[in-house]
């Protein structure tokens, strides 16, 4: 199975509609466009991507609402982010989820083109039965949101998915709290480059005494974060190095920057 990390998703799923929209300005949906309701999905939505793009979202929606219907994927995909980031219409959380279910539901063929935008309707999904939906029929479903995730983590091998596993696994949401599984879910989403992977699996090596290559660990991954990750990661890593002795941590530092280059 092909193994995705969150920046070739992101790839995949914008590469098949930017390898095939033509530069220029848009025009409004109506048939001076060349592009109807009574249009083709692809063509359709290689409208809406160009709209959304030139900043015309209430075009985007439309061309993207009447791809859907025709059963377009990335159309169903691009529809459900707006409404869940509140982008080019009004935010609804639950129309979002419907949208992403309906992707889920349907599967997808090995190989597919649509690979990306099943994996990341699954993960959108994982999220909301995570935390729920207030006001509404989806509630918490710690339980769900472990499995999604799992069959995220290990059918298409996604570093996020994989570290969001691990978090509930090492936590017990969901299901049974398993030390060494989570260890192995960590340490195979920090393999794959998530830096929140690599902390916490760092963490946890530190807590079990592993001072010096935990800390590294700790280290290491505080040159990989991003901004809004650097925060709590930095936190775990002080933590770590305050309690640490002298010797501890000049070992811990040097063995940093071998993690930091790859070498283990």
């Amino acid at each position: 199975m092909p193994k995705f990390d969150m920046l070739s998703m992101r790839v995949l799923l914008l590469g098949v509609s930017l390898a095939s929209v033509l530069a220029g300005p848009v025009a409004a949906f109506d048939i001076k466009s060349g592009v109807t309701k009574e249009s083709g999905p692809f063509d359709l939505f290689k409208f809406g991507f160009k709209a959304y793009k030139n900043g015309q979202k209430e075009d985007a929606v439309e061309a993207y609402r009447y791809a859907a219907e025709k059963g377009h994927t990335g159309s169903r995909w691009a529809l459900a982010n707006m409404y869940a980031y509140g982008d080019g219409v009004a935010k609804n959380d639950l129309e979002a989820f419907k949208i992403y279910n309906e992707i889920a539901s349907q599967g997808v063929e090995p190989g597919s083109e649509d690979t990306g935008f099943f994996v990341n309707a699954l993960l959108s999904l994982a999220n909301y039965y995570r935390r729920g939906i207030p006001d509404t029929a989806v509630k918490p479903d710690l339980a769900q949101a472990r499995q999604l995730y799992f069959q995220v983590a290990s059918t298409f091998g996604v570093a996020e998915a994989q570290f969001q596993l691990a978090k509930m696994i090492l936590a017990g949401e969901g299901g049974t709290a398993n030390l060494q599984q989570a260890k192995k879910w960590l340490n195979q989403a920090r393999k794959n480059g998530h830096a929140g992977a690599m902390a916490v699996f760092g963490n946890v090596l530190f807590d079990e005494g592993q001072t010096v290559r935990g800390l590294a660990f700790l280290t290491a991954a505080l040159d990989k974060c991003s901004a809004k990750d650097c925060i709590w990661m930095q936190q775990l890593q002080e933590q770590a190095f305050s309690v640490a002795g002298e010797e501890d941590r000049r070992g811990a530092i040097a063995l940093s920057h071998e993690f930091a280059r790859g070498v283990e």
